[in-house]
């Protein structure tokens, strides 16, 4: 794992969504604010990264979409509603980026949404980056943008070998990885 300690502004962040900033229904989508549920410490997480980080993006598979499941207006109001309160508590995400599909070259674990993020912020470096996920899924696509550290959080796959190659690092919750900062 990259050292923490080396991590300035010329860095980037890339975050999974459901997982890792807000409960995940097993099974099922998020389809409304009402249903949004923001882990605990998240908010102050995502304020210290704006201190140390240059850049930081969410990086979510939202397919409940493609299924017709989710209405497209409703991701994007919680999406509005998230960013609305990472500001008010004076931190900053520069971009959210979904894919709504169910086969996609920007469905995670292929490297679209953050090709995307490369095309929209030229002055990210992939090997400056991490990458936090709560799948093996998040931990490939990772891989496959080229980040420094891939970090896990096993908040709702308890099942994963903590020991598997694509995991860089581990921790319980967004808040344990900012402190360590």
């Amino acid at each position: 794992m990259v050292n923490l300690k080396d991590i300035d502004k010329s860095w980037a962040l890339f975050l999974d969504r459901d997982g890792v900033i807000n409960d995940e229904k097993h099974l099922d989508y998020i389809n409304s604010w009402e249903e949004f549920k923001i882990y605990d410490g998240v908010l102050e997480a995502i304020r210290i990264f704006s201190e140390k980080f240059g850049r930081i993006f969410i990086v979510t598979n939202q397919k409940g979409v493609a299924k017709g499941i989710t209405k497209k207006e409703d991701l994007e109001l919680i999406h509005n509603n998230l960013l609305q309160l990472i500001i008010k508590a004076k931190g900053h995400i520069d971009k959210i980026y979904y894919c709504p599909d169910m086969e996609s070259n920007r469905r995670k674990p292929n490297p679209g949404m953050g090709l995307d993020a490369k095309r929209d912020f030229p002055d990210i470096s992939f090997s400056k980056s991490i990458m936090i996920g709560n799948t093996l899924s998040d931990m490939q696509f990772g891989r496959n943008i080229g980040v420094a550290s891939n970090i896990f959080l096993p908040t709702t796959r308890p099942e994963v070998d903590l020991k598997d190659p694509l995991i860089d690092g581990v921790y319980s919750d967004l808040i344990s990885f900012a402190k360590d900062l």
